[in-house]
Formats: C-alpha cells, sequence, structure tokens
C-alpha cells in the first residue's frame, strides 16, 4: 500500500545568514501563492511538521481542514552549531577547510557543534519510516526544511549527497516522494504552485 510524501518547505525567512535550529519566523504574506498551494494538496491528509515557528506556522497556512498538525522536532534543519546566525562568508573565514568539505564531500563531515548530513538524514528517517509504518496508504504533508527534504530525496533516488544537495528547493514548493514498501518513487521535486 503506498504512502504519499508530500514535503513541503517553509515560507522564506529573508535570513542572509546559516539558518538550522535558530527559531526565525516565515514571510508568509504572499496569499495568492499559499493559496494556489494548498489548491494542489491532497484533501484528507495526515499533517505533519517540524517544531520550528517556520515551520509549523506554514503548516497552519496551509492546514485547508483544520487537521490536527502532529509536531516532531526530528523534522528540524540541520543542526549547524556555531554556524547557526553566522554569514556564508564568515564560515568560510572560520573554518574554511571544514566548511568546504562539509558542503563539497557531505556525509560525516560534523558542523562545529552540529551535525553531519548522515546524522541528518538517519534523524529524518527513522520519522519517515515510523510515520509511513503507522500511517500506510496515507497522504502525509510534511513541512519542514530544505535539508530534510533533500535526504529524503537522496535516497528515494539512489544518489550521493552531493548530488542530492545540488536539487532547488524553494520556499513554498512541493516535493512529493511515494513509498510503498521499500520502494521510493519520486513524483516531482520542487512544484512551485
Amino acid at each position: 500500500m503506498t504512502t504519499n510524501w508530500w514535503w513541503i518547505r517553509h515560507g522564506p525567512t529573508h535570513e542572509k545568514s546559516f539558518v538550522g535550529w535558530r527559531d526565525v519566523p516565515a514571510d508568509l504574506s504572499d496569499f495568492s501563492r499559499i493559496k494556489r498551494l494548498k489548491k494542489i494538496l491532497p484533501k484528507n491528509p495526515i499533517m505533519l511538521s517540524s517544531d520550528l515557528q517556520r515551520a509549523t506556522a506554514t503548516a497552519s497556512a496551509i492546514n485547508s481542514h483544520n487537521k490536527t498538525i502532529l509536531i516532531n522536532p526530528d523534522l528540524r534543519e540541520f543542526n549547524f552549531g556555531v554556524w547557526d546566525g553566522m554569514e556564508f562568508e564568515a564560515v568560510s573565514s572560520r573554518d574554511p577547510k571544514l566548511s568546504k568539505d562539509f558542503w563539497e564531500t557531505p556525509g560525516d563531515i560534523i558542523a562545529p557543534e552540529g551535525e553531519s548530513w548522515n546524522i541528518l538524514k538517519n534523524r529524518v528517517s527513522n520519522i519517515v519510516d515510523e510515520y509511513t509504518r503507522n500511517y500506510r496508504g496515507a497522504d502525509i504533508i510534511a513541512v519542514a526544511h530544505f535539508g530534510v527534504i533533500l535526504t529524503q530525496l537522496q535516497i528515494a533516488l539512489g544518489i550521493t549527497p552531493y548530488e542530492a544537495i545540488s536539487y532547488k528547493i524553494d520556499n513554498l514548493s512541493v516535493t512529493k516522494i511515494s513509498i510503498d514498501g521499500e520502494k521510493r518513487l519520486v513524483n516531482g521535486i520542487n512544484i512551485t504552485p
């Protein structure tokens, strides 16, 4: 029985620095875009969200049928550790080799006091497995973050983390992945209504 995951990246934050576990708000003022997004989403979904306010506010904004929104902190973005809140140039100056390796050879490279790609992927995959098991055959709308969505694309497409990072995931976009047993099928990436 196929379970459909409708991954939504939260609304834009307009931050110009690393934003991982820092709890910054989303700009949800583009009402016409949110209305268009709601029109393409399933009518009777399980609603799931990261616990960060940019995700929970987005989940509330797209929740057409007043479904209970299940909040799960394991759907948070990368934990960038000490890099969170720093601009990219500052990170590169502080940790030139480490920051380069973090993006060019993702996997086990850990941000200072943060986490690696593989830690994030495992954290999110455990939740995906649990909800897929508990809600077999359902449509699950999961409002989450750039890195979270990319880890699931990596698994579904059978690609490397570096290849996954090359995908564009816009704010308020949909990436749909269907799971049936061990099979995963990507039905759309970065769909922007």
